[in-house]
């Protein structure tokens, strides 16, 4: 049989095309816009994401058995707000994970509600990506809005929607929403009395694994497949990468290197550390995970490159970098303000360091350790919690980089694990479909079949030693820069 995982991103619309044992047999990414209304806003229209993944599914199944269409799920980005009408219309744009205009409403959750309450509800704060600040916006700024609301939901369920017919989430990317009982997988009324939301106005949730219903008979006719197709609920687009790169069950971590970065560690148990500077979810496993997620990582490298340097090949300013340990530079990563540990949306990207002799390979230098070491903060939040961790896979575009893995193997003291084949969230939605169809018994028994490390890049002492110093002057940059994040943004 085939799986089909759709993973809705910021920028594009990724499918992907598995068989029974894994094997990749097609992938299709197709683009949309992004809209920038005002500084700091961040937007898309949910009628282009589907546009676009009905085209990626056709041209996905172009060449393919359509007759062996037999599941499909999701993984998609989390936060967005998208609103529908008594008609099931989208009454507005959807408002994106990296929009930063709840800053108020996020100020009233976090310090007039308190963070201890939120804590207590949903196991997280308030920050200005996630959803029910989001709902606040639109009910103190567009009050017309808010009224018309009939169903509230994330943006991969909105796909999930326009082929089912099925008002549906998942426990993953529910979490982020901040109107979730984390703890017990289920809705807060808490919440939902604080943002004037109706239980009735949230859509049914399921675990990521289950089975939301089928593919609507004219959804079926369009793809040309069968009507029975399964469509499952998917999850987040980190609990979906993390089914894709095995991080599933109790005690496994992936670190991702994309546009964002996170260290994501799956548990069988809930927990909350006690300055929520981790996000604690429920997982795509049935069980939960805890997650650090950093606003800029390999995009920091890029603006690096790109902007700054004026170059593209990022290979040939990392050839000559052999001095690991031993940077005098040090970069707080810091370009889009910042999410773990710190929570703080005034923080921004800052050198510390230069002398007469830096040179160019330094500041490449400090920018990939600064990401290395953000990261540390979050696993130190971690290991103040008990978790002792051994090794981490690590997916993403920035773990094309061979000294960047060697970097991060040493910085955070864990053996890096390469897998095989490295789809992320796609790959992840098609692996749910596969359970939700009964093809596997559970998602740790798929990952533990599906997913196969290649090579692993392991700590050297005499390194680990090096950048515990260094990590240790780092970490003291944050706080004495901090009063000058808030004089520098006011």
């Amino acid at each position: 049989m085939l799986y089909i995982g759709i993973d809705l991103g910021t920028s594009a619309v990724k499918l992907l095309l598995m068989d029974s044992e894994g094997k990749i047999l097609n992938i299709v990414s197709k683009e949309y816009p992004l809209y920038f209304p005002n500084p700091g806003w961040s937007e898309q229209k949910p009628e282009d994401w589907y546009e676009q993944t009905m085209a990626g599914l056709k041209e996905l199944l172009a060449d393919a058995d359509k007759s062996q269409v037999a599941g499909i799920s999701f993984g998609g980005q989390m936060h967005g707000l998208v609103i529908l009408d008594k008609e099931d219309n989208v009454i507005r744009p959807a408002l994106l994970w990296n929009d930063g205009r709840t800053y108020e409403e996020c100020d009233y959750l976090n310090n007039v509600i308190g963070k201890e309450k939120l804590s207590e509800y949903t196991a997280n704060i308030s920050f200005t990506g996630f959803t029910a600040p989001k709902i606040l916006w639109v009910k103190n700024k567009e009050p017309e809005n808010f009224a018309k609301i009939e169903k509230i939901m994330l943006p991969k369920d909105y796909i999930a929607y326009k082929l089912t017919g099925v008002h549906c989430t998942d426990v993953s990317d529910a979490s982020g929403m901040l109107l979730f009982d984390v703890k017990n997988r289920c809705w807060s009324q808490e919440m939902c009395d604080i943002c004037g939301v109706k239980p009735s106005q949230l859509a049914k949730c399921y675990e990521s694994y289950e089975a939301v219903g089928t593919v609507l008979p004219a959804i079926a006719k369009e793809l040309e497949i069968p009507e029975n197709v399964v469509v499952a609920a998917g999850a987040g687009d980190n609990a979906a990468a993390a089914v894709g790169t095995g991080t599933v069950g109790d005690n496994m971590c992936n670190i991702s290197l994309g546009t964002s970065g996170t260290i994501f560690i799956s548990s069988y148990n809930f927990g909350v550390d006690k300055f929520n500077a981790l996000h604690s979810f429920a997982h795509a496993d049935g069980h939960y995970h805890l997650m650090g997620c950093m606003l800029s990582a390999a995009s920091c490298n890029k603006w690096w490159m790109d902007e700054i340097i004026g170059t593209k090949d990022y290979a040939a300013e990392q050839k000559n970098i052999d001095k690991l340990g031993e940077n005098h530079v040090y970069f707080l990563p810091y370009l889009m303000g910042e999410r773990s540990p710190h929570n703080n949306p005034n923080a921004r990207g800052t050198f510390i360091g230069m002398t007469m002799d830096t040179t160019r390979e330094d500041m490449t230098q400090a920018v990939l350790e600064g990401v290395a070491f953000a990261l540390r903060d979050s696993l130190e939040v971690a290991k103040s919690l008990g978790i002792n961790l051994e090794r981490t896979k690590i997916c993403g575009g920035g773990a094309k980089s061979p000294l960047w893995k060697k970097m991060i193997a040493n910085v955070l003291n864990l053996k890096v694990d390469v897998i095989e084949s490295e789809e992320g969230p796609a790959l992840g939605g098609a692996m749910l479909a596969a359970v939700a169809c009964g093809e596997y018994a559970s998602v740790e028994e798929i990952a533990a079949k599906m997913v196969k490390v290649v090579d692993t890049v392991e700590p050297e002492a005499e390194l680990v030693a090096k950048y515990e110093e260094r990590y240790a002057q780092f970490k003291e940059i944050y706080p004495a820069c901090k009063p000058l994040y808030d004089i520098i943004t006011k």
